[in-house]
């Protein structure tokens, strides 16, 4: 819902970006079109952003906090490394991949972009590999692993992206749990 123009602050140019970006991808989030969804001139944009650079890297830092960030940081709260994998597949495999997919696409043309992706995708193959080495393999077979669970990730929101009725939500379940039974080790004794 977007605010009426007179309390619209810096934090409403972010959210309706944010939405932009899951909606049209990374050339939505610019001044124009979101002072048009705002129901504002675009002078207001200048009032809270230096640049469309700038509000890119407020829309970009939101995604990464709320949508990687708040993600890994929870499960750093659970303590088995085997439930922390499983959620994080889980989580990964729930939703179609909008946000991450508009980024992907943007990231060669948007520095601002890559370094956000880069940032998301070594943090979230540390949490794996953290895990996955809890679970009793080497640090080089931990690393291999999560890339490996990775690199499937990031194939599978493509995937999806140009085919989004490749999983339906019954299959993305049983994808899921393949997925963490082929890749979760047991633990060890």
């Amino acid at each position: 819902m977007v605010p009426p123009a007179e309390r619209l602050d810096r934090d409403a140019w972010v959210a309706a970006g944010l939405e932009a970006l899951e909606r049209d991808g990374v050339p939505g989030v610019a001044a124009a079109p979101l002072a048009r969804t705002l129901g504002v001139t675009r002078g207001s944009f200048y009032w809270h952003f230096s640049s469309r650079d700038d509000l890119l890297a407020a829309v970009v830092a939101r995604w990464e906090l709320e949508h990687s960030d708040q993600l890994l940081d929870a499960l750093g709260e659970v303590p088995d490394p085997a439930d922390r994998l499983r959620l994080l597949i889980t989580r990964a495999v729930e939703k179609p991949p909008s946000f991450f997919v508009r980024l992907l696409d943007a990231a060669d043309a948007e520095p601002i972009v890559a370094a956000a992706l880069a940032r998301s995708a070594t943090r979230r193959r540390a949490v794996m590999a953290q895990a996955l080495g809890e679970l009793g393999m080497t640090p080089a077979q931990a690393r291999r692993r999560a890339l490996l669970v990775y690199t499937g990730y990031v194939g599978l929101a493509r995937m999806l992206a140009d085919d989004p009725e490749l999983l339906g939500p019954r299959e993305r379940s049983a994808y899921a749990r393949h997925v963490i039974d082929a890749l979760v080790p047991a633990p060890r004794d």
